[in-house]
């Protein structure tokens, strides 16, 4: 399972649908934006602009695109490198977006220039040779005495004549690439902050997964722990039975450990059982004991209808129904009584395995060792701090023995 887990990473991608959404939202707010201020400036032109501006937005979100098939080459590097993708590569594409901006709006150009120069009180043209020519009325000077000068060579104004210069041609270029740069850098960052967000929540999903892994992998070696423990009391028990020609009961052992680990074996060891099912195997395994020690051990079961379906982890109590046969049955001469029991105590589900036997030996250790530690590593891997392990003895007042104390959260249905 692990291994699987570490096998089945995939790179962290934004989805394409994220990437192309943030281009439109992004060119689609600087079309509403440029439209807004053209109405406010009070282009008359507008209306004849707005497909113009629409195009311009349509070939900015594929250059747009371009850009980002060109920085998705440097995802999975450094954030530096990132960044630096971003700043150098958004310069051509800005310049290029600038480009068909002049080409798109360059029919339309003049009459917007006539348009604002009107606006001002002056008049644009052209000449042949494409020098700018500006028609200033004399109306537009005023002397210290409030009249304005009227020079001989015009009647009506003054015109200035602009020289066009080729250099001149990608001064608007440069001008709008600039805005265009700024603006392919702001969804650069966007994107960039959206892909550094997918990555973190792809490194939770990971880190998730190799902690649900190793859980298993430890819930999966605690439960083997427990079959070669049980297996070994049972072929002795079984050993001691055919040594002392006890050969019925001995077939009746063997029938009993079948059915136990038919029962047993058929689950998988990191997932939790039915509390009822756990009882039954429990019930398997003290007739396998009850073959060994038929006039000493006695059972006894209390499990509520309503806690039948409540989860716990597959053979929990087998270490510690081990534990009362060996210490309060195979050590004792009178009978002993072996209890297992549940009950929900404030929305907890609590389980006791007890018995009226002398007792742990002295010098045996509280907590019976292994066994005992191999349930509470068991519960803290599955439940964490929610569950807790009481062993003690027993008051003579409740008949003397043993008794261990399984409390964890109530879980039904796997939930």
């Amino acid at each position: 399972m692990l291994s699987t887990a570490l096998s089945s990473h995939a790179p962290a991608r934004l989805p394409l649908r994220v990437v192309v959404a943030s281009m439109v939202v992004m060119w689609g707010t600087y079309f509403l934006l440029a439209t807004i201020r053209g109405a406010i400036v009070g282009l008359e032109l507008e209306p004849e602009m707005l497909w113009r501006r629409a195009l311009v937005c349509i070939a900015g979100i594929a250059v747009t695109f371009v850009l980002w098939l060109v920085l998705r080459l440097f995802e999975q590097g450094q954030t530096w490198a990132k960044v630096a993708a971003a700043l150098v590569f958004a310069l051509p594409a800005s310049v290029l977006i600038a480009q068909i901006n002049q080409w798109v709006f360059a029919d339309i150009r003049d009459k917007v220039e006539q348009q604002v120069s009107e606006q001002q009180g002056f008049k644009i043209r052209r000449d042949e040779s494409g020098n700018l020519l500006v028609d200033i009325p004399y109306s537009r000077f005023e002397t210290v005495d409030g009249e304005a000068p009227r020079p001989q060579a015009e009647e009506d104004g003054l015109t200035l004549t602009l020289k066009s210069d080729p250099q001149e041609s990608w001064r608007p270029v440069i001008d709008i690439a600039l805005g265009r740069y700024f603006l392919l850098l702001a969804w650069a960052s966007l994107y960039l902050a959206l892909l550094a967000g997918a990555q973190a929540r792809a490194a939770e999903r990971r880190e998730q997964q190799f902690r649900s892994a190793a859980k298993a992998a430890e819930l999966r070696s605690l439960r083997y722990q427990v079959n070669p423990h049980f297996l070994f009391n049972t072929l002795n028990s079984l050993s001691s039975l055919v040594m002392t020609g006890k050969t019925d009961r001995a077939e009746e052992m063997i029938q009993s450990i079948s059915r136990f680990y038919r029962h047993s074996l058929t689950d998988d060891p990191t997932q939790d059982v039915p509390l009822q099912q756990e009882f039954d195997l429990q019930r398997h395994y003290l007739e396998i004991e009850g073959a060994r020690f038929p006039d000493r051990l006695r059972t006894r079961y209390d499990l509520p209808r309503d806690l039948e379906e409540a989860r716990v982890p597959g053979m929990i109590l087998q270490p510690l129904v081990e534990n009362s046969v060996k210490y309060a049955v195979a050590t004792s001469t009178r009978p002993a009584t072996i209890t297992l029991a549940a009950r929900e105590e404030f929305g907890r589900l609590v389980v006791t395995v007890s018995d009226d036997g002398p007792g742990v030996p002295a010098g045996t250790g509280h907590g019976f060792g292994i066994g005992l530690a191999n349930v509470r590593d068991r519960l803290q891997a599955r439940f964490g701090r929610e569950a807790q392990v009481v062993s003690e003895p027993r008051e003579e007042k409740h008949g003397g023995g043993y008794v261990t104390e399984l409390r964890m959260p109530l879980v039904k249905h796997g939930l």
